[in-house]
């Protein structure tokens, strides 16, 4: 699936000899569009991560052009399906290391982006994922950047809430073993360690599995105070349903997932009431600059902004903020510059590390009538 939001033919003169993800000659192109790739499931199970992400993406680019883009010139913004599949996903990053695209913003699915970014790094070109798996950090790549923070501060929050405040000791995981669960998984865990809490249960499941009450029969044998869910948002809505179906009355808890309308509505609302979240982003009320961009949101989707969508208007408008410094250059340059944006974005201040981290907190939230509300005004 592709959708060019500027149709303006390229320089063939200037970019004929240019290697993947660098501009021609040996200075800037000064004039033609920026091509930047938007790769995001728009099919498959994870296509709601993918439609959001791509939401956001198109609202702030749409934005800059109308304001006359970077120095003068459009961002050609072109959106491709990975189908939530990480060869699907590294076929995508060959075409457009191929393509004479200088930057790419995505995926939302850890598991793609970790398959993509060993080609986007030979091809030099910057990426700004939505992937929140520690993997992706830790391969330390000079063009991988994430708009989020990883797993680790995620679980950390969550950790810190239900142990250290709320005093709970008998603790139930259950996570997948793919790329965003298992990150979900190990960072919990490492938390728990930390505060010498051993969990009751500890259940692995795969990413396609739909039934878990083999899982959730183990698990309530345990009684757990609290049940971890690290899983994306249609699984985690699954084993809430099935969890209180099988009378599971622990207090249900995890990361981004759990805090969207997707967990909500696949768990049943009452089965997600009181789930507890952890996330940079909580309400589209937490700050005039969120209210103001959950307004433009709504006036262009007629629908409520979220997380994802905001972390992906962020990570568009770093790689822009990025983009006009270097005079709309890629390679080197332009990941040299994105590592040095100090942005007061929507889900915080990003710093980013040689980690290519740079959001580094987040708050705890809980969810009521199936949305989330900050934790210390429930």
């Amino acid at each position: 699936m592709r959708i060019t939001l500027v149709a303006t033919a390229l320089l063939a003169a200037l970019t004929a000899c240019a290697p993947p993800g660098q501009s021609g000659s040996t200075g800037t192109q000064a004039s033609g569009p920026i091509k930047i790739a938007n790769i995001n499931a728009q099919s498959g199970q994870l296509s709601s991560l993918g439609q959001w992400e791509n939401k956001g993406v198109k609202l702030a680019i749409k934005e800059v052009n109308a304001a006359g883009g970077v120095n003068g010139r459009q961002i050609q913004l072109d959106l491709f399906d990975d189908q939530g599949d990480p060869t699907v996903g590294t076929n995508l990053a060959r075409k457009i290391a191929a393509e004479g695209y200088i930057a790419m913003l995505g995926t939302a699915e850890s598991a793609v982006t970790l398959a993509m970014a060993p080609i986007l790094k030979d091809a030099k070109i910057p990426n700004i994922t939505s992937g929140q798996s520690p993997k992706l950090a830790e391969l330390k790549s000079p063009f991988l950047f994430l708009n989020a923070p990883t797993s680790v501060t995620f679980d950390e929050t969550l950790a810190k809430y239900l142990v250290d405040e709320k005093g709970y000791k008998k603790i139930a995981l259950i996570s997948n073993n793919g790329a965003y669960g298992s990150g979900e998984h190990d960072a919990f865990l490492t938390s728990l360690k930390t505060r010498r809490v051993t969990p009751v249960a500890d259940e692995v499941v795969t990413p396609d599995q739909k039934d878990f009450n083999a899982n959730l029969a183990k698990i309530r044998e345990q009684d757990p105070e609290v049940l971890f869910i690290g899983a994306e948002e249609v699984q985690s809505g699954l084993i809430a349903k099935q969890a209180r179906e099988l009378g599971l009355k622990a207090v249900i808890a995890g990361g981004a997932p759990i805090g969207t309308d997707v967990y909500a509505t696949t768990a049943g609302l009452p089965n997600a009431e009181g789930s507890i979240v952890s996330s940079p982003y909580l309400s589209n009320e937490a700050s005039d600059a969120i209210k103001a961009f959950a307004a433009k949101y709504k006036t262009e989707y007629n629908e409520d902004a979220r997380m994802h969508v905001a972390k992906a208007y962020d990570g568009a408008m770093i790689m822009v903020e990025a983009l006009r410094a270097t005079g709309g250059e890629g390679g080197q340059k332009l990941a040299d510059a994105i590592r040095a944006v100090k942005r007061d974005g929507l889900l915080g201040a990003y710093t980013y590390d040689e980690f290519g981290v740079g959001i580094h907190e987040t708050k705890i939230g809980l969810v009521k009538d199936g949305k989330v509300v900050p934790e210390a005004a429930s």
